[in-house]
């Protein structure tokens, strides 16, 4: 620990963690095993950081929201293990309203001035590009790219394998395995490439593309789509996820 950082009574700092100059740590965080605070990180509130994170010089992880209504309560943060969190990366506690707790899971790279707002959940092997911005309550789902400059609305849900291209507005929920662009962003296709990259087969993603084509381009409104995706899912469980979240939409899907 560098003797410019100040460590508050009460915190939790595991073995072989890092803690460069001029960081501040709170009382009621705890941190894991190597763990890295570049420089300049302050990390406060009621916040778990896991193993193997490395943050970067004046990022904030578990400050105050920026929700009217809190009222100081003690909610959470809580981040999984071997993320990268870069320069200026803002992380915000949840809301007594919101569940009480902002979760960041594990293996995502947050870049530069990327913001999480209050009650966001992001799952695993995720990115947000530099200054790319979720509002409270956005749920990302695993191995999705949200684009440099793009803003997600409150309350939206973004599937997985998804890319968002830059500088996109998202205002509604975006389905697994999309690609999605503009203000507001409208789908562009299948992220065809990224399931590649990540081992799907040729089957598996003719029947996602039939499963977009089912809902975005056979004219049919979404609960008459929903039967026939069900059927491809039946045959492919690759699909199943797609169906999924066309059921747990709560905002509607982008068009």
């Amino acid at each position: 620990m560098h003797p410019t950082a100040v460590i508050e009574e009460g915190a939790i700092i595991g073995a072989r963690v890092r803690i460069g100059p001029y960081c501040c740590v709170g009382s009621d965080v705890q941190i894991g095993d190597g763990t890295v605070l570049r420089s300049h990180v302050v990390v406060s509130g009621h916040t778990r950081i896991g193993r193997d994170n490395i943050v970067y010089p004046f990022a904030t992880i578990g400050e105050d929201n920026q929700d009217l209504k809190y009222a100081g309560e003690p909610t959470l943060v809580e981040i999984g293990d071997r993320n990268k969190i870069r320069e200026s990366v803002t992380i915000h506690r949840g809301t007594v309203q919101g569940g009480g707790v902002t979760k960041v899971g594990s293996d995502n790279l947050l870049m530069v001035n990327a913001h999480v707002a209050h009650d966001c959940v992001v799952a695993h092997h995720c990115i947000l590009a530099n200054n790319a911005t979720l509002a409270g309550h956005v749920t990302i789902d695993e191995h999705s790219i949200i684009g440099g400059l793009c803003a997600v609305h409150q309350f939206c849900s973004v599937g997985a394998h998804v890319m968002v291209g830059g500088c996109s507005g998202i205002a509604q929920d975006v389905p697994p395995y999309v690609m999605a662009q503009g203000n507001h962003a409208s789908p562009k296709g299948v992220n065809t490439i990224g399931l590649e990259r990540r081992g799907f087969s040729k089957d598996a993603i003719q029947a996602i593309r039939e499963a977009y084509r089912v809902l975005y381009r056979s004219r049919k409104t979404l609960e008459e789509a929903k039967p026939e995706i069900a059927r491809i899912a039946a045959a492919h469980p690759e699909v199943q996820p797609f169906y999924d979240f066309l059921s747990r939409s709560t905002r509607g899907l982008i068009r």
